[in-house]
């Protein structure tokens, strides 16, 4: 389950850095997997093709995320000119087995194809993505 504003801001990251491929984390309450905290980061690549985070933005986002209890729920990045299915290469990075890996393809400018996988040990598995407007709170 994933709030309507944390996709339209997946979207709008990678409209925006179309035609290189952007990139970013959604983070959330350790254990929780409710993503909350939106953060674009900059695809150290500048590339269509590929991405990667800037080491030194990844490591004071990691420390931030520690300091705060949080967990890298969702990570995502944008695919440019192919499907919202992960390549090899983002598939042998993926190194957060807990996280919901999202993929934006902006390669149709009037439309955008949104997908969710969980990636461990190299094995991909798509799940569905409920858009809600907000996160009802039950107790």
């Amino acid at each position: 389950m994933i709030r309507a504003d944390l996709v339209d801001a997946m979207v709008a990251h990678a409209r925006a850095d179309h035609p290189d491929e952007a990139c970013g984390i959604i983070a959330g309450p350790e254990g929780s997997d409710r993503p909350e905290r939106f953060v674009a980061m900059m695809n150290a690549e500048r590339s269509p093709t590929f991405y990667r985070f800037d080491s030194g933005e990844q490591l004071k986002l990691w420390r931030q995320m520690d300091d705060a209890d949080e967990a890298p729920i969702v990570v995502y990045h944008s695919h440019t000119a192919t499907e919202a299915y992960p390549s090899r290469t983002d598939i042998s990075y993926a190194s957060e087995p807990d996280a919901h890996y999202v993929l934006v393809s902006t390669r149709d400018p009037q439309a955008h194809e949104l997908r969710s996988y969980r990636i461990v040990d190299g094995v991909v598995t798509e799940e569905p993505i409920e858009i809600v407007a907000s996160y009802s709170v039950t107790k």
